[in-house]
């Protein structure tokens, strides 16, 4: 497998002339914020300027994000006709993106949750509201229960519409809280645990050749993932 050659290094699922698609490091963020941590679209550009012996601007587009504690499967828009085109694809819902979460509790078989979402961005906590709340988004996601093992559940979830920390805002709000969430779990005291969230599928239209592309990632050796055995539901 190829990587970034970056600090963190980024591991490359996929790339051709047109699109980029990573394996995005847990606790890295996808965007430069306020912090000036290391993030996800200044490291790839890094790596595409070192790659192709640019001097000039590298452009990379970021088609989607994810929340800095979620590892997992990104897409990146190395031309701006393919980011547009891309982004056309999310806004129509035609990218299906997958995620599994190991969450606390004996989750239901299936399930489709509808909550009403705000963002408070001073304190960047999000909040279930009453559906008449004026700054309220509906948020909605399915999932369903992969397997379970002593009060934790592994869940795939599928989310159709696209809100800031909507999973693991729901799945607290269901009281089946990701494990290692330290700002919506159940446990609040940050002790060194990656949160058991990630961008394990993704499937879309090539923007150029239109051909289909399927993704697929297996979660980490490593706790809680290593308590369920998902070598069999990666092969089906």
């Amino acid at each position: 497998m190829e990587y970034t050659k970056t600090h963190p290094n980024i591991p490359i699922i996929f790339e051709d002339n047109h699109i980029l698609v990573i394996n995005k490091p847990h606790n890295v963020l996808s965007q430069e914020d306020h912090t000036g941590d290391p993030d996800v679209l200044s490291l790839c550009k890094a790596y595409l300027k070192k790659k192709h012996n640019k001097t000039g601007t590298v452009y990379l587009g970021l088609v989607h994000r994810l929340d800095r504690p979620v590892g997992g499967l990104m897409l990146l828009a190395k031309t701006s006709k393919a980011a547009s085109r891309l982004s056309q694809q999310i806004r129509d819902r035609l990218i299906q993106k997958t995620y599994w979460a190991v969450v606390w509790g004996n989750a239901p078989a299936n399930g489709m949750l509808t909550h009403y979402l705000f963002k408070d961005r001073s304190r960047n906590i999000v909040t279930t509201v009453p559906a008449d709340h004026k700054q309220g988004k509906q948020a909605v996601l399915s999932f369903a229960k992969l397997k379970e093992h002593k009060g934790q559940s592994l869940l795939s979830i599928h989310l159709q519409t696209g809100r800031p920390h909507q999973i693991r805002v729901q799945m607290a709000q269901e009281e089946l809280p990701i494990w290692g969430d330290y700002k919506y779990g159940k446990d609040n005291k940050p002790d060194g645990r990656t949160m058991a969230l990630r961008a394990t599928e993704l499937i879309l239209e090539h923007p150029v050749t239109k051909e289909e592309h399927h993704f697929t990632l297996a979660p980490p050796d490593a706790e809680p993932w290593d308590k369920f055995d998902t070598s069999s539901l990666l092969n089906a």
